[in-house]
């Protein structure tokens, strides 16, 4: 594998990456331009797993009788450095297509540039619904893979009924939500507060939905301190924060120091720190996703990422934007050589009818959601840690072990 630095020190790192494959290209490559945060766990597993698909495409044949190529750039988490990668990557390095992403906020900055050049974009990341109305509903070049905020509320609201229907000692009436004050964690809450509206307990009453923002440890903040004792003082059934992974240790440990530990402890950030699991604070944690390292288990396809990155990269891929990327990449391509040409007409019509079997676990199929024309995946799955293994709970077929309820005490650890 090649590598070749295109920027001079101290700007955005951007990488291009040629695989080792048999000499008999004819043509140039086929560019994939993505845009992941190469600090964060999302986008240096994600850029890992990518790399992975193109090494794989490329060792059976490429696209079209052409090489595939790989550029990275990182968007460092910030709007304006993502909106420039857009810029960069059509403009100048001339890619095919646009995949990646992780950020709400970036992807806010990033949505006006790629609506000048309506690049087909494969989009994985910003679940913040702001999004998907700041991309609107004409732009028929534009996929969404991740679930939007919205779907992941009711698709939650649907395992949890479940798991109370199942188990009725598991109490889900009382929430309280801390989320980060930026466009991710506020819109995740607005999203909570519209599906709990409505959302009664068997015996017909109303069930509550609190919260507060805080100052996320990604964009500087770190202290969570206030927000932890008034959500103790609300004893909560369930308590839920929405961040980053940077904010997860820093929560679990403020939490520790009060002794505030609710029946259900939930945390839904789109990236957690590859140490979590590995920490006694993580024991009974809840966590949202879409893939857990266990579904490898019940899943072929998921088996064979799982083993194929392990070679690779003498690692194990612990964040579900490993498979996702992974995903991105495959995807593309098989929409690629269904379409049988790089025409972009061509292109999204072979794209929309797609059907890939995913190492997530499910199939990704292309569907319309409330305002844009191509969502992917619909669906999260709840998961919790247990001995140091992220279990899946819900949806029950593809359950690796029963929710551990109530949430440990702090006592023991």
């Amino acid at each position: 594998m090649k590598y070749r630095r295109l920027l001079r020190p101290g700007a955005a790192v951007f990488v291009s990456i040629l695989l080792m494959v048999p000499a008999v290209f004819a043509q140039g490559p086929i560019k994939f331009g993505a845009i992941l945060p190469l600090a964060d766990i999302t986008g240096e597993q994600g850029a890992k797993a990518m790399k992975l698909a193109v090494t794989e495409i490329n060792k059976s044949g490429g696209l079209l009788g052409r090489r595939v190529e790989l550029i990275v750039i990182d968007d460092e988490m910030r709007p304006i450095k993502g909106a420039a990668a857009v810029e960069k990557l059509v403009t100048v390095e001339k890619v095919d297509v646009l995949i990646g992403g992780m950020s709400s906020g970036v992807h806010l900055g990033q949505i006006p540039i790629m609506k000048k050049y309506k690049k087909v974009t494969i989009w994985i990341g910003a679940a913040s619904s702001r999004c998907e109305q700041a991309v609107g509903s004409a732009a028929d070049w534009y996929f969404h893979l991740h679930p939007w905020n919205y779907q992941q509320e009711e698709n939650y609201l649907e395992g949890w009924t479940a798991i109370n229907k199942k188990r009725p000692e598991i109490k889900i009436d009382k929430w309280f939500q801390a989320y980060e004050e930026e466009a991710f964690g506020s819109a995740s809450f607005k999203a909570g507060q519209a599906q709990h509206k409505d959302w009664k307990t068997s015996k017909g009453k109303l069930r509550t939905f609190e919260g507060e923002p805080f100052k996320s440890a990604a964009l500087g903040g770190g202290d969570y301190s206030a927000i932890l004792r008034h959500a103790k003082e609300a004893n909560p059934d369930v308590f839920l924060w929405a961040g980053y992974g940077a904010d997860a240790l820093f929560i679990m440990e403020q939490s520790r120091e009060i002794q505030f530990a609710p029946p259900i402890f939930i945390g839904a950030p789109p990236g957690w720190p590859a140490v979590f699991g590995k920490s006694p604070l993580a024991e009974g944690v809840v966590q949202y996703g879409l893939w857990a390292p266990s579904i490898k288990e019940v899943s072929p396809v998921s088996k064979h990422f799982w083993e194929a990155y392990l070679k690779e990269y003498k690692q194990e891929p612990t964040h579900y934007f490993a498979p996702l990327a992974y995903t991105n990449v495959w995807f593309v391509a098989e929409g690629i050589k269904k379409a049988k040409t790089l025409d972009k007409a061509a292109l999204i019509k072979a794209l929309e009818e797609m059907k890939y079997v995913s190492p997530i676990g499910e199939t990704l199929i292309i569907k319309p959601s409330k305002i844009i024309k191509h969502q992917g995946f619909t669906n999260q799955k709840i998961l919790q840690w247990q001995n140091g293994q992220l279990q899946v709970i819900w949806p029950f077929e593809l359950s690796t072990a029963p929710l551990v309820y109530p949430f440990p005490g702090w006592e023991k650890r």
